[in-house]
C-alpha cells in the first residue's frame, strides 16, 4: 500500500464542482466567531458539496487569510452568502421549503443517526456559536433539534467537527 499523489485522486476542477450535482442540504452558521473554524467549514462542504453556507451576523466572511488558510481556496468553490440575521434567514429558508434543523442540545433531541429527512425536502443545518451555541430565537424556529452522541467529559464538539459530523452522517446513505 502506498500513498497516492494529489492529482491521481480524480477530484472535480472547481469550474467543474461549480456546475456538479450537490446535495440538498445548506449550513447556517450562527454567530461563529473563529476564522480558522469558518474556514474548516468551508472545506468540509466542498468534500462534501453541500449547496450552500450562509454567514449569519458577526460570523467572518472570506476573502480573508486566516479563512483561507484552513478553507484552502474551497471559500471560492462553495457558495456563500451573508445574512445580518440568523433568525430572519431561517425564516426565508422555512418559506422556501427547507427543514430546519439546529444542531445543539435542547431538551428534546433527535440523535444525528435518527434524523431522517422527508423525501423530496431539503435541509437547512444551524451551527451556533463556540461559546453560547445556536441563539434561542433561531432554536424557537426550528424543526427539529439535532444532538451528535458524545461519550467523554466535554459537553460540546467544536463547531467545525460538529459541521463534518453532521455532513458525513447526511450523504453516507445517500
Amino acid at each position: 500500500m502506498q500513498k497516492i499523489a494529489n492529482d491521481e485522486l480524480g477530484r472535480l476542477s472547481p469550474s467543474a464542482f461549480q456546475h456538479a450535482s450537490k446535495f440538498p442540504f445548506v449550513l447556517v452558521l450562527d454567530q461563529v466567531r473563529s476564522h480558522h473554524n469558518v474556514g474548516s467549514v468551508f472545506r468540509t462542504a466542498d468534500a462534501f458539496a453541500a449547496e450552500q453556507i450562509f454567514l449569519c451576523g458577526f460570523t467572518p466572511q472570506p476573502p480573508h487569510r486566516e479563512i483561507h488558510k484552513t478553507a484552502l481556496g474551497s471559500e471560492n468553490t462553495v457558495v456563500w452568502q451573508h445574512a445580518d440575521s440568523a433568525e430572519e434567514l431561517v425564516l426565508s429558508l422555512k418559506l422556501q421549503g427547507y427543514v430546519i434543523a439546529v444542531v445543539e442540545q435542547t431538551d428534546k433531541p433527535t440523535l444525528l443517526q435518527q434524523f431522517e429527512l422527508p423525501s423530496g425536502k431539503k435541509v437547512a443545518f444551524v451551527f451556533g456559536n463556540e461559546i453560547t451555541g445556536v441563539s434561542d430565537e433561531v432554536v424557537a424556529l426550528a424543526d427539529i433539534c439535532i444532538e451528535i452522541p458524545q461519550f467523554g467529559t466535554k459537553h460540546s464538539l467544536n463547531i467545525s467537527v460538529a459541521a463534518a459530523v453532521v455532513m458525513w452522517e447526511f450523504v453516507r446513505d445517500r
